[in-house]
C-alpha cells in the first residue's frame, strides 16, 4: 500500500484502454503504484509551473540556463574567497616563514673578558747558536 494513503478508498477513472496500458508501463517504470504515479507527476506539473500542453522546449532551456548562471556565480565567489584567502592568510605567512629559515644567523661577538687560546706550534725563526768554551 502506499503510506499515508492506507486508508483512502479507491476511485474509478474514465481512461482509454490504450492510455491505460501506457500509464501501467510509465507506472511500472518508476515503480510506483498508479495513484503513487500520479500524484507524483501532477506535484511535478504544479511545482515547476509547467503545463502538460505545453511545449518544453525553450522553457527548459532558460530553466537550464538560469540554473548555469547560478552555478557560474557561485563558482565566481568561491574563487575571489579563495584568493582573498591567499593574499591576506597564505602569502603573508609563507613570506615570513620563508624569511625565517632563510635569515643566517647573526655572528656571535665575542665577549671581552672571553679569551681563546689556540696551540699551535709556533716555528722558531732564529736560534741562538750555544759556544762551547773548550778553553775552560
Amino acid at each position: 500500500m502506499d503510506k499515508g494513503f492506507e486508508k483512502e478508498e479507491f476511485e474509478t477513472l474514465k481512461i482509454k484502454s490504450s492510455v491505460a496500458i501506457e500509464f501501467r508501463k510509465f507506472s511500472k517504470i518508476l515503480s510506483k503504484s498508479q495513484s503513487m504515479t500520479l500524484l507524483l507527476m501532477m506535484e511535478f506539473f504544479n511545482e515547476n509551473g509547467i503545463s502538460p500542453a505545453e511545449h518544453l522546449g525553450p522553457r527548459m532551456e532558460t530553466l537550464e540556463n538560469r540554473i548555469s548562471a547560478l552555478i557560474k556565480k557561485r563558482m565566481n565567489g568561491m574563487i575571489a574567497i579563495m584568493k582573498d584567502i591567499e593574499k591576506s592568510q597564505t602569502k603573508p605567512t609563507m613570506a615570513m616563514m620563508h624569511a625565517l629559515f632563510q635569515a643566517a644567523e647573526p655572528p656571535k661577538k665575542k665577549l671581552i673578558l672571553e679569551r681563546k687560546y689556540i696551540k699551535e706550534k709556533k716555528e722558531v725563526q732564529f736560534r741562538a747558536k750555544k759556544f762551547i768554551d773548550n778553553d775552560d
